[in-house]
């Protein structure tokens, strides 16, 4: 595609760019708003969601094949055509609640030192899982005992994961909602989910003690077929999943006021969300966002557009191009790279400049497919000086993704944990025994260029916080 005359050419800095080698009572806000108009599209682009899952047979060959088997899918196209919508939910072909979640299992099952599949077993050996755990399997005690030093170290954590996994349908279904609504705190002192917690401490108690006791839950422990957890167990879960609800949203809101967003100004603020993925849409609800407007008493509207290949075709909220209203959320997708959006949408005039730009696990630091689809985004935001905030999962990330932007000679404003991290531990699916991770622990925040941090200082500053 030609230039446009607005266009600016974006360029890398002199030294080369590769992926590190890594492993009093508040106004109240009026809700999101919704309006069913169908998704926008672009061209397409390297979708991180089928990167994510045929990379699984890196680590255990053959278990993409297994996931789809035991779902009833016959390639990755299928399930993702399910899963989007565009194929009725009675391909997967379950009788029963139960059957379903003993599939789902089914696709953990391989075992956690050898890596053997159920197929790669002979007729005498079973996939056993562990009992404290219940989460990782293995094909004998002489697997088990091998592995024990590297499983006993994340254990405890994989307890809670699979707790977590099935508690995590009750927001699928919809038996679990988040309390929500105007905060009765000042919105300066809930600095993270301690505050917030305490802030929603009568509400949330309520709410919790009515799932606890909700059919729903009893129906859910039933058809799991295992034990049901004490109260207390549960009650710990459904908060781990809340804050992994709304952990974005406030995610959102606090990149907002660390760099310094007038979210007040007229015609509302503008905030696009880029590498959204399948993760960020597919079971995204109006609700969900309401706290992000509730974060900001009295702003003159919100307006969050989700960009990324991988889209769910569901999402299908409102247009980049229609008007907020003063104290609505706004949610809209648009399925594509955000340099093409960028060029078809922003740059002609039909939808707002951001005022910040937001990407949730880019993952640019670890493949060099997704860090060639990341350039000309990065290179866009540095060089139009848009502020802009991305999460990674662990620190080793961090430093790769601060190393990358130093490379592009970003200008990198600060770095550190998130106080709106999702306190839900995550399972490294295909390496088991590997330390779980949350969602958006890590943030950094960059804007335009001349980076004040150089290679040394930063090397220096990262190995201080060690």
């Amino acid at each position: 595609m030609a230039p446009r005359p607005r266009r600016r050419r974006h360029k890398k800095s002199s030294s080369s760019v590769a992926p590190a080698a890594v492993t009093p009572p508040t106004a109240v806000t009026q809700p999101t708003t919704v309006s069913p108009v169908p998704l926008t599209r672009s061209k397409p682009g390297p979708s991180i969601d089928a990167l994510g899952f045929y990379y699984l047979d890196n680590n255990v060959p053959g278990l993409s094949q297994l996931i789809l088997q035991k779902l009833n899918m016959k390639s990755y196209e299928e399930y993702k055509l399910v899963i989007d919508g565009d194929k009725p939910v009675s391909g997967f072909g379950f009788r029963c609640l139960r059957e379903m979640f003993q599939k789902m299992e089914d696709t953990f099952r391989f075992c956690a030192h050898c890596r053997a599949l159920p197929s790669g077993l002979s007729d005498s050996k079973v996939l056993r899982h562990c009992k404290r755990c219940r989460n990782v399997y293995y094909c004998g005690p002489e697997c088990q005992r091998s592995d024990w030093p590297a499983h006993r170290r994340v254990c405890q954590e994989l307890c809670l994961v699979a707790v977590d996994r099935l508690m995590e349908w009750l927001l699928v279904t919809g038996d679990f909602v988040p309390p929500s609504g105007p905060w009765p705190w000042l919105a300066e002192a809930v600095q993270g989910w301690d505050t917030w917690f305490s802030m929603r401490r009568p509400q949330l108690d309520a709410t919790l003690e009515a799932v606890l006791g909700s059919h729903a839950m009893t129906s859910l422990w039933a058809s799991a077929g295992r034990p049901r957890p004490d109260p207390d167990v549960l009650q710990d879960s459904l908060k781990r999943l809340l804050t992994d609800v709304l952990s974005r949203p406030l995610t959102l809101g606090f990149g907002l006021r660390a760099l310094g967003v007038d979210v007040k100004k007229a015609g509302g603020s503008t905030v696009h969300v880029v590498g959204a993925s399948h993760v960020e849409t597919f079971l995204t609800r109006p609700g969900d966002y309401d706290e992000l407007g509730y974060m900001f008493p009295g702003h003159r509207g919100l307006r969050v557009i989700m960009v990324g290949v991988d889209v769910a075709t569901g999402f299908s909220q409102s247009t980049p191009t229609s008007p907020v209203k003063a104290g609505r959320v706004q949610l809209s997708g648009h399925r594509g790279l955000y340099h093409h959006f960028w060029e078809e949408q922003v740059e002609t005039g039909r939808t707002a400049r951001p005022d910040l730009v937001v990407a949730f696990h880019p993952g640019f630091h670890a493949s060099p497919d997704l860090m060639e689809a990341w350039l000309p985004t990065l290179l866009l935001l540095r060089d139009y000086e848009i502020p802009a905030l991305i999460t990674v999962y662990s620190q080793q990330e961090l430093a790769a993704s601060l190393q990358i932007l130093v490379e592009l000679d970003a200008h990198i404003i600060a770095y550190g944990a998130n106080p709106f991290t999702s306190l839900k531990p995550e399972q490294v699916y295909s390496n088991p025994n590997k330390q779980p991770v949350y969602c958006s622990a890590y943030y950094i925040t960059f804007l335009g260029s001349s980076c004040q941090l150089d290679k040394r200082q930063l090397e220096e500053k990262l190995d201080g916080e060690d």
